[in-house]
Formats: C-alpha cells, sequence, structure tokens
C-alpha cells in the first residue's frame, strides 16, 4: 500500500512537472533565447541518470533504491527525458548533419527503450500462459524432433493408406514449417492467425482422406501445435534478450555524441554567453 501511494505521488508529480514545462516553456522560451542550453544540461543530466540504471543493476549488493523503484523512475523519467528533448530543439528536426544523427540516436534510445518497456511487461506473463520457459539452446535440437516425428508420420502413412494426398500436403505446406522458426511477427504481436489458418488447411484436408490418414492428420494437429509453441517461445526470448543489444549500445552512442555536442556548441558558438 505504502509503495502504491509513493508511485502515485511520483506519478503525479512527474505528470505535473510535464504540464506545466509544457504550459510555461514557449513563453520563456520567447523571450529567453539562451535558455535551450538549460534545457540541453537537463536533457544530458537525464540521460546519465538513465544510463546509471544499467550499473545499478549490476551492482545489486549496494543498499541503494530496489531494482524495482529504479525501474520505475528509468520508465517514467524516459518518458519526461522524451518531453524535454522536444522542448530542447523547439519542436524542431535539426537540419545539420551532426545534430541530426544525434536526434536519430536519441529517437533510436527512446524507441529501443520502449519496446523493452512493452516487452518486459508482456512476454513473461505469455510465457507462464504458454507452460513456462523452454532452454533457448534447447530449441534446435526439440525443433528437430518434432520435424522428425512429422516426417516420419507423414511418411510411414504412405502405404497402408495407399494415397499421398497427406504427404503432399506436407510437401506443400508443412515441410517449411517445421523445418525452421516460423511467423515471428505473429508470435510478437500475439496473434493466432497463422496457427489457425494451418489447422483450418489440415480439417479441410481431413475431409478427403480415409480413415488411417485421418489418424494421422490427429498426429500431426497435435505436433503443429508444440512446433507453434516452440516458435513462440524462440520469438519471447529472442526479444527478451536481444532488445539490450540495441539498446546498450545506442545508449552509450547518444551519451559520447551528446558530450561531443557540448563541446562543439561552447567552443565554436560562445555558450551561453
Amino acid at each position: 500500500m505504502r509503495l502504491a501511494l509513493r508511485r502515485m505521488i511520483f506519478q503525479g508529480c512527474l505528470l505535473a512537472a510535464s504540464v506545466a514545462t509544457l504550459w510555461y516553456y514557449p513563453a520563456f522560451a520567447a523571450s529567453r533565447p539562451h535558455l535551450v542550453y538549460l534545457t540541453g544540461w537537463g536533457l544530458l543530466a537525464l540521460m546519465l541518470y538513465l544510463t546509471a540504471y544499467n550499473a545499478r543493476k549490476k551492482l545489486p549488493f549496494l543498499p541503494l533504491v530496489s531494482s524495482r523503484a529504479w525501474l520505475q523512475m528509468h520508465v517514467y523519467l524516459g518518458l519526461f527525458t522524451g518531453l524535454v528533448f522536444l522542448l530542447h530543439l523547439r519542436w524542431h528536426w535539426p537540419q545539420g548533419g551532426f545534430e541530426a544523427t544525434l536526434a536519430l540516436l536519441f529517437v533510436g534510445v527512446t524507441a529501443s527503450g520502449l519496446l523493452g518497456w512493452w516487452l518486459s511487461n508482456t512476454m513473461p506473463k505469455r510465457l507462464t500462459t504458454a507452460g513456462g520457459e523452454v532452454p533457448f539452446e534447447r530449441i534446435p535440437v526439440i525443433r528437430r524432433s518434432l520435424q522428425l516425428q512429422a516426417e516420419k508420420l507423414v511418411l510411414t502413412g504412405i502405404v497402408p493408406a495407399g494415397a499421398d494426398t497427406l504427404a503432399d500436403f506436407y510437401a506443400a505446406r508443412l515441410a517449411g514449417f517445421f523445418s525452421g522458426p516460423a511467423n515471428f511477427g505473429a508470435h510478437l504481436l500475439g496473434s493466432r492467425r497463422p496457427l489457425n489458418r494451418l489447422l483450418s488447411q489440415l480439417a479441410e484436408v481431413d475431409r478427403f482422406i480415409n480413415a488411417t490418414e485421418k489418424k494421422t492428420v490427429a498426429e500431426l494437429v497435435e505436433l503443429v501445435r508444440q512446433k507453434d509453441s516452440l516458435d513462440f517461445h524462440r520469438t519471447a526470448q529472442l526479444m527478451l534478450k536481444g532488445w539490450l543489444f540495441v539498446h546498450i549500445p545506442l545508449t552509450y552512442g547518444l551519451l559520447v555524441f551528446s558530450v561531443v555536442h557540448v563541446v562543439i556548441v561552447y567552443a565554436f558558438s560562445g555558450g551561453a554567453r
């Protein structure tokens, strides 16, 4: 309860600061052209604080604010930093090559951060619903096993069934599905359309085959569901682990460019004088 109250107070203060900034900054900026330097230093200070979160995660033993509380502040201040960034640019995209690159780096850091926040809030819950986590390094082995089972089912069913309808369907629609990862985008967005379409096609085939092949189709359906679940585990774990490999390098690149930007501003334009 106390934690929830502190969070509400912090959110309220941040919202009030954002509204006040949006309301008063244009009037101040019009009469105080050097105010852009203040927003610039504020932006750099916020970016340094946000970058410190990565160091905080590597030093969990220090008696600092809890990692969960720091993460909350990281998210909220990250959004507030986006607002300060827009005010610093005065709502105009920079024209120079260096400044445009710096702005693109900021946009990349913000976008990857928002993606990471969304992934961290959605993927673990969906993994739990899907039956826990499959070790990432085991996924190719399990996928190969499912592929061999499916191929064996189809091939051994040709002679008893006296027809190759199911084998033709497997070659046309299921061979690619079982041979590698599938439906990455659908799994990322939580869509079941590709799976439902495949199951619907299997149900359509089931109408035109004999009793022997129907048993094979039922077993194939189960293998398809297992393979689809495996693909989801791969997508979720790949995104949860991979987005940091984009976010962190962009963050440090942004800091380097920001420091160079400060040096250039104060060396060639006289700073705030």
